[in-house]
């Protein structure tokens, strides 16, 4: 089997080297291909295309981050800000990117800034429907998982909050409960039944941990969206979550029967619920603790840390990524699991004395620095024009 293909969906809050957020996404969209607005300003997302191989995504990550940096110095001294939550101040009130859009409103009214949030969306192409949904199934049950490696969103206003990913605690998750897909005449018939209720808005007003996605959603359908991690700002660590996830979709086609629904005994009576309630449990205790928490395992509902539990599937996953080629791009994933994700590495420089205005800053100036030393190294012009 040949690497499947994959893309990023990222989103960026721009402001000044201090740390202050501020809207410029209406500018950077008529000055910038690639770059489209978000409801409130102060964040900008860009899209990757797919690519199968790392290299040209490690690549296709850096180069729109370079443009919108130098972008960025021509409007003033103006810079990127890592995390997934308004760290330092203004979750108080909304700025509207495009007042004149009915969808904008709508959110504005219904979320307030509960969903002006930066984050990751990683897409992984799948064109047969219903090995789709199988993976969807998985992934659901396993998105804690991913959140518990990238959290990044332990501060909001300046204040330490308690929780590692702040943004998966307060983001709506719209509709409320959203079922482990039998299949995709199963998707099609919910989501077309939540669009006539208007639980859903549109077919894009689907925001779980994870879900199907393509050109004309619910019919044609050709990748899995996971839509539950923060903001991961080092591109080789994002490549490594990323890779995981790759990793662990192609030993599920490798082997059918990695399947929550066929292989759970949690339950005889109603295991589709009990396995959304485990999915959605575990996704609060990750947001809260991220690799310290102790999940329940959908396979028997045993207690595990999600630490452990990442370190289950990396054993399992690494010959196949291996042999396929790219385990070198997984491997950053212990040195995650051993220094931990941006928000615990944030919490131990507060406990060391640091606030989150002086972290905040710091970590603006690494990873601007890394942005130049990667792009440098790995994005030499030949490999860029291929």
């Amino acid at each position: 089997m040949s690497l499947l293909s994959k893309g990023f969906e990222v989103e960026m809050y721009t402001g000044t080297p201090a740390g202050e957020i501020v809207g410029l996404s209406d500018k950077i969209v008529r000055a910038l291909d690639g770059f489209v607005r978000e409801p409130d300003s102060r964040n900008v997302e860009y899209t990757t295309a797919p690519f199968c191989g790392y290299d040209r995504l490690l690549c296709a990550l850096l180069k729109p981050r370079q443009s919108l940096r130098s972008y960025l110095q021509t409007l003033g001294d103006y810079t990127l800000i890592p995390g997934s939550t308004m760290s330092l101040g203004g979750s108080d009130r909304f700025w509207r990117s495009d007042p004149n859009n009915p969808y904008h409103d709508y959110i504005e009214q219904t979320y307030g800034t509960n969903v002006v949030t930066a984050s990751i969306h990683i897409n992984i192409g799948i064109d047969d429907p219903e090995i789709l949904m199988q993976a969807c199934r998985l992934v659901r049950v396993e998105a804690p998982l991913y959140l518990a490696l990238s959290a990044s969103s332990p501060f909001i206003d300046g204040k330490v909050t308690g929780s590692h990913s702040t943004r998966w605690q307060m983001f709506p998750k719209t509709p409320p409960n959203v079922p482990l897909f039998e299949s995709h005449s199963h998707f099609v018939r919910w989501t077309e039944e939540q669009l006539v209720a208007k639980t859903m808005r549109n077919v894009r007003h689907l925001w779980s941990a994870v879900r199907p996605n393509g050109d004309r959603r619910p019919y044609n359908l050709n990748r899995l969206e996971l839509r539950i991690c923060d903001l991961v700002v080092d591109p080789l660590a994002l490549l490594a979550i990323t890779a995981l996830l790759e990793a662990r979709i192609m030993q599920m086609i490798d082997n059918p029967r990695l399947d929550p629904l066929q292989q759970s005994n949690l339950s005889t009576n109603d295991l589709q619920a009990e396995l959304m309630a485990l999915a959605d449990e575990n996704e609060v205790l990750a947001a809260r603790s991220s690799l310290d928490a102790q999940l329940r395992h959908w396979q028997d509902g045993r207690k595990i840390l999600a630490r452990d539990w990442i370190g289950e599937i990396y054993d399992e996953v690494y010959p196949l990524a291996k042999k396929r080629g790219f385990s070198c791009f997984l491997s950053p994933l212990q040195k995650i699991l051993r220094q931990g994700n941006t928000a615990q590495q944030w919490l131990k420089l507060h406990e060391q004395g640091m606030s989150p205005v002086e972290i905040i800053q710091q970590d603006i100036q690494n990873i601007a620095k890394q942005e130049r030393d990667l792009d440098y190294a790995v994005c030499p012009p030949a490999l860029i024009a291929q």
